[in-house]
C-alpha cells in the first residue's frame, strides 16, 4: 500500500515539503485513540533474540533511524511505535540555523537514492532539549552533534562540546558528525589531528559526569585505505566507543540519473541504494583491519532486509535505515527484524 499508493502520491510533490507534511501526519495519527497500538501491532517485531547490548546500552532490536530525520527531536515518541531499535536526532548546532538555500533535497528516483545539501538546519539545542523533556522512554535515543556554520575554525571544537554538554542529561548516546559534506569546512573535520583534538575535549567532559555515555565518530563513505587505517588508528589511540559508517557520499559515478538532471541539482550528499555497495566495503574494511575491535553502526543503502544482512555479515553490529525508509515505508523495520529472526 506505501509504494502503490502512498508513496506515489508523496512523490509527485517537493521532497522538503513531503518531509514536513509527513511529519505533521504522522503527529495526527498518532493522537487519535487506539492508533498507536495499532501501529505497533502492524510494524513491530518483538523478542529477546533480537536484543543487542553494545556500549552499555540494551537495544530491544538493531534496527535504527539515522539522524537527518528527525533533526529537532519532535517525533521520536511517535516513530518508536514504528518498531525501531534506537532512533538519532540531530544534527544539533549550539544555535538554531536555517541551513543552506532552498531547493536543498532532491530524489534520484531511478536510482532510488536522494542528494540534499540541507546543511545543518535545526532549531539549536535548548529547543532540542525542550522537546526532549517530552521522551516517554520508549526507545534508545541518539544525539548528533556538529557545529554552526558561521563558526570560525577555532571555535569548532567549542561548538561541539557546547553541545554536548546541554544536551548530557537527554540523550543515550553521541555522535560527532565531522563527515557531512554539506557544511563548510568539513575537510579540516576529517583531518585526523583535529580528531584528535576534538575527541579529546569531548572524551574530557564526558569524564567528568558520574555517568560516562558513549561517543561515536560517524565517518564518510568516500575515504581511501589511508584514511581508514587513520581512523582505525584514531579509534584505538582515543579508545572512542564506536564507529558510524558511513554518511553521504560526493560520488556521483554509476548513477542512471542524466548528467543534466545531476548539473542542475548540484552539489550535495547522495545517499540511498547508490551508496549501498561502498558504504557496505567501508564497514567490511574496519572491520578486518581492526580485528572487530570496537563496534560499528552500518547505515548507506539499506533498501531491504537483504541489505541490512549484507551490513552485518560485513561487520555491522547494528544498522540505520533514512532513504530506505523514504522509499520502501516503515514496513521496512518489520521486514529486517523478521529476516534477522529467521536467521
Amino acid at each position: 500500500m506505501y509504494k502503490s499508493i502512498i508513496r506515489s502520491i508523496l512523490f509527485q510533490f517537493d521532497p522538503e515539503k513531503v518531509h514536513y507534511f509527513t511529519f505533521s501526519a504522522i503527529k495526527l495519527i498518532s493522537k487519535i485513540p487506539g492508533f498507536p497500538v495499532l501501529i505497533r501491532f502492524i510494524f513491530q517485531v518483538n523478542s529477546p533474540k533480537l536484543e543487542r547490548e553494545l556500549f552499555g546500552l540494551k537495544f530491544k532490536n538493531p534496527v535504527g533511524l539515522a539522524a537527518g530525520f528527525d533533526k529537532n527531536a519532535v517525533l521520536y515518541n511517535e516513530l518508536a511505535d514504528f518498531g525501531f531499535g534506537f532512533i538519532e536526532i540531530g544534527t544539533v548546532t549550539p544555535k538554531g540555523q536555517a541551513g543552506n538555500p532552498k531547493k536543498r533535497l532532491f530524489r534520484l528516483k531511478d536510482d532510488q537514492g536522494i542528494i540534499n545539501r540541507m546543511g545543518f538546519n535545526n532549531d539549536g539545542v535548548s529547543a532540542v532539549i525542550e522537546n526532549l523533556k517530552k521522551n516517554q522512554g520508549k526507545i534508545i535515543i541518539g544525539g548528533n552533534i556538529g557545529k554552526n556554520t558561521a563558526t570560525t575554525p577555532e571555535q569548532y571544537t567549542e561548538d561541539y562540546c557546547d553541545v554536548f554538554k546541554e544536551l548530557y542529561p537527554y540523550v543515550d548516546y553521541f555522535v560527532l558528525n565531522v563527515s557531512c559534506p554539506n557544511v563548510g569546512s568539513h575537510a579540516k573535520l576529517q583531518d585526523k589531528d583535529y580528531l584528535l583534538e576534538l575527541i579529546a575535549a569531548v572524551q574530557k567532559l564526558n569524564n567528568q559526569e558520574s555517568v560516562q555515555k558513549p561517543i561515536l565518530l560517524k565517518i564518510a563513505p568516500d575515504l581511501n585505505a589511508q584514511q581508514l587505517d587513520e581512523i582505525v588508528a584514531l579509534v584505538a589511540e582515543t579508545t572512542i566507543d564506536g564507529v558510524i559508517a558511513s554518511n553521504t557520499s560526493v560520488d556521483r559515478k554509476g548513477l542512471r540519473a542524466s548528467e543534466v538532471q545531476l548539473e542542475q541539482i548540484g552539489n550535495g550528499g547522495l545517499s540511498g541504494r547508490p551508496i549501498r555497495k561502498k558504504s557496505t566495503a567501508t564497514i567490511k574494511y574496519l572491520a578486518e583491519k581492526s580485528n572487530k575491535s570496537f563496534p560499528i553502526i552500518g547505515v548507506g543503502g539499506i533498501h531491504s532486509a537483504a541489505d541490512a544482512l549484507e551490513k552485518i555479515a560485513a561487520g555491522a553490529d547494528l544498522v540505520q535505515i533514512y532513504t530506505g525508509f523514504v522509499y520502501e515505508g516503515p514496513s521496512l523495520i518489520k521486514k529486517i527484524n523478521k529476516a534477522l529472526l529467521k536467521k
